[in-house]
Formats: structure tokens, sequence, C-alpha cells
């Protein structure tokens, strides 16, 4: 009788192992292929959705198709601008006084406050006039004296001649009398002329303001007895209207500037504060300096302003705006359509398409929010004045947001005016593609 042995019926623990690596390597290798298959199912099925809604964009005016870029636009034209220089400058007098006693003597009155507008011939002060009322009281009398002598001596002078006619007297006596007519005239003169100094020391007892201006502070007080001789005076006096302005300029602008004063030009100055935003008045210039400092290449010129409304102060800092001259019949656009690249500046110009294009330009002076363009525009052009920073050549625009700036209220929101802008260059659009503005 046979025995069946166990390993003859049941499989070795290496075998069931190897059996168990091998499931896990399929189970790993289905889940792979699953993975791969949901994938490109699932891409297949994006691509498959965006193509049919790039066919349905394109059957119903592509929703993802590029959008047109909103801006403002302006329009170029021809127009006259001011070329203008500017410099830096201070408010300086024509006349800057220090009132003085010319005699010596006591306050008696003070007739001026400080701070007050005075004008010539005022009278300021007066000093007391006794002793040279009693001066010239004495010099009137030893002129009559005087001349009750010389008038004696004349007398006699007609009578020794009628007697040397005679020949009743020497001719020598006649000649001393002579002399003595002589001598007495001279001392008439000596007298009249000490009449004459007790006189004007009399009126000099009054001080009188020599220049229209505002009076300062007071330098003396009343009852000081004051001297001809003294360093400080009784006020200053300061001659304000008109007032003058010195400022420099670069010694490169003194050619055009010769040129209109030789031809007789009258150029004109405005003078604005410290910040140079605030007009303060207006005047004309006068004179240039007849050197340049050669340590700064500048120049002085002189401007004079009425100062009516007593604006300018003496000493004050200000900016001069010099217009040199004016250029007439010039291509201009608002300054905001100006583009600077690397190397030239650029301007985008809108076309009937509603497309944009870069053009060249070559730019002249600027005054304000407006520049000259020299080339590269034709009066007419369309330019873009906001949003230019999302454009490039051949982008299509819409222009719609002029319309949308009209419709606003009346000032822009952040007080910068461009919508504003915007709203007078929908009123004169030309079509719904292209709008302009006035500059």
């Amino acid at each position: 009788m046979n025995k069946i042995t166990p390993s003859s019926t049941n499989s070795s623990p290496s075998t069931k192992s190897s059996n168990k690596w091998l499931w896990l390597l399929a189970l790993v290798i289905i889940a792979g292929a699953g993975a791969v298959y949901f994938s490109k199912s699932a891409k297949s099925a994006k691509d498959g959705g965006a193509a049919s809604a790039s066919a349905d964009g394109g059957k119903h005016g592509g929703a993802n198709a590029a959008k047109p870029i909103p801006v403002v636009t302006a329009l170029a034209k021809t127009d006259d601008i001011n070329v203008y220089l500017n410099g830096l400058g201070t408010v300086t007098p024509l006349a800057t006084v220090t009132v003085k006693s010319r005699i010596d003597g006591e306050i008696m009155k003070i007739y001026f406050t400080e701070g007050q507008m005075v004008k010539r011939g005022d009278v300021l002060a007066e000093i007391d006039p006794r002793p040279y009322q009693a001066a010239w009281t004495q010099a009137e009398g030893q002129l009559m004296r005087d001349k009750a002598l010389l008038a004696n001596a004349r007398i006699d002078l007609e009578r020794y001649r009628t007697l040397l006619k005679q020949d009743s007297i020497a001719s020598q006596q006649v000649d001393t009398q002579l002399a003595l007519v002589d001598q007495y005239e001279g001392t008439v003169k000596v007298d009249e002329g000490l009449l004459a100094t007790a006189k004007l020391n009399l009126v000099y007892s009054k001080v009188t303001a020599p220049v229209s201006g505002r009076a300062g502070l007071r330098q003396v007080d009343l009852g000081n007895v004051i001297h001809a001789s003294d360093s400080t005076g009784i006020v200053i006096i300061t001659q304000l209207q008109p007032m003058s302005v010195l400022f420099t300029l670069p010694e490169d602008s003194i050619p055009a500037l010769l040129k209109n004063l030789q031809s007789g030009k009258k150029i004109a100055v405005d003078a604005y504060d410290r910040a140079f935003k605030e007009k303060i008045t207006s005047g004309g210039l006068q004179t240039i300096d007849n050197q340049i400092d050669p340590t700064t290449g500048m120049v002085k010129l002189k401007a004079e302003f009425a100062n009516t409304d007593l604006n300018l102060f003496p000493s004050q800092f200000v900016n001069a705006k010099l217009l040199l001259e004016t250029k007439h019949n010039v291509i201009t656009v608002p300054s905001s359509a100006i583009q600077r690249g690397r190397s030239s500046s650029f301007a985008f110009v809108v076309a009937a398409d509603s497309t944009v294009s870069q053009h060249t330009v070559v730019v002249g002076t600027t005054q304000g929010d407006k520049t000259e363009v020299v080339s590269g525009l034709q009066s007419g052009d369309i330019v873009v004045i906001d949003g230019a920073d999302k454009l490039r050549d051949g982008a299509k625009v819409d222009t719609a947001s002029n319309t949308d700036a009209a419709k606003g209220d009346k000032g822009s929101k952040d007080g910068s005016g461009k919508h504003k802008h915007a709203a007078s260059a929908s009123a004169s659009a030309s079509s719904s593609s292209s709008a302009s503005a006035p500059n």
C-alpha cells in the first residue's frame, strides 16, 4: 500500500509568495492603463468642448475674440503757440530811501504811521523850527541894513562924480567911493545868501517824503534830538508802484532777446509765485545787463510791473515767464498724446476703421498742455490722449469712452480734467469710431 506524502498535494511557501507578487504587478498595470485611458478621454473632451465653443463663438460673434481697447482721442489742429523763457528772479523796488533830517533839532511832531502809503511831498515829521526862524529874521535884518548902506554909498558916488566934473574934488575920492559901493554890493550878496540859507533851514524843519511808497518802521520817537550826521534816519520808504523784477536767463537766449529789443518790440513778462502755479501780475521787459556772469553763464534782465494791486513785495522770490515769440499756424496736439520712446517720440493715430497706427513725431514748443508737432502729424489727425499705454500698432480701439465721459458729470472725479476733455471730444466726434477734443 502506497503512502501519500504531503508534498505531493500542497504547494510550497515560495510558490505562494511568487503568485502574490504576480497579482500585485497585474493590478498595478491595470490601474496605470486605466489612468492613461481616463486622462486621454478627459483631454479629448476638453478639446472637443473648446472646438465647439470656438465654432459657436464664430457663429455668434466671438465671445472669446479680442475686444477693442477703450481710448480717449483728440484732434490735431492748426493753432498758435507761444514760446516762453523762464527764469528765477527777485522783486527789487525802483527806489528805497532812508529819510533823514537835513538839520539838527528836536522832533516836535510825527505825521505818519508805520506801514502807511505816503506820497512824494507829504510831511512826515517836524523839527523844532524856532532857532531857524530866528536865524532867518536876523539874516533878513542884516540884509536890510547893508542894502541901506549900499544905497547911501551910491548917492555919495553920484555926488562926487558931479563935483569931479566941476573940478571941485580930486579923482581919488571918486575912486574910493566907487570901491566902497562895490564893497557894499558884495556885503548885500552875502546877506542874501545867509537869508536864503535861513529860509532853506526853515523849510527843512518839515521832513517830507522824497518818493511815493510805503513807510516802514519808525526809527526815532517823538522828542528825540536828531542830527543831519546821524547814520539812522527817521523812516525807510520803499517805492512799490511801479516795481521791478531782476531775473536771470542762459546766455544762449541773448541773441533772440536783443533782436526783439533792437526792433522796438515790447516783450511781455509774467510774474509767478515761487511754486510756478499762480500768476501774480504782468509787465514788460525793460533792459538786459551789459555783461554775462562768467561763473554761471547767465545774464541779468530787468522787468517792470505796474503793481497796481501791490501783490509784488520787495525781496520776494518769483518766477519770471518771458514771452519770446508767438508761432502762428503750427500743428498742435494735447501734450498727453505724445509718447516717449527710446530714440524718438511718437503718437497713435486712429484710422477710419478704428485701428491705430504709430506715427513717429518731431516735437517743438510745449505750452502748458499743448505741444507743437513739427513733423509726423497733419491737421485733422485723430490722436489718442488716454489709454495709449495698452496699444500696439494696428490695435483695434473703442472711442466710446469719449461718449461715456460726456455722459458723466462735468468735472472728473480725480480733478485731473481728463474726462472734461473727453466730453468735449465726444461733442465734436466725426463718426462712431472716432472722436476729437478741442485743445
